[in-house]
């Protein structure tokens, strides 16, 4: 199991969390995705390490884009 936390902007409500983790859950291996809303964390557990352009085009796909 491998488990990355990255920061999402723009999230400001539920189906904003709903969406990022719709299209983050679609991502191969990815077996949970858990949105902490008031801090954008996004936490995506997989079973083997997920690359991070990965995560950054299935966030971007639902609007929104990883901090930094």
């Amino acid at each position: 199991m491998a488990e990355s936390t990255y920061t999402v902007t723009g999230m400001t409500c539920g189906h904003c969390a709903a969406s990022v983790t719709g299209e983050v859950t679609k991502i191969a291996g990815v077996t949970d995705v858990a949105v902490d809303l008031p801090t954008g964390a996004v936490t995506v557990t997989s079973a083997e390490p997920v690359a991070e352009a990965d995560v950054r085009a299935a966030v971007e796909e639902a609007g929104y884009a990883l901090a930094g």
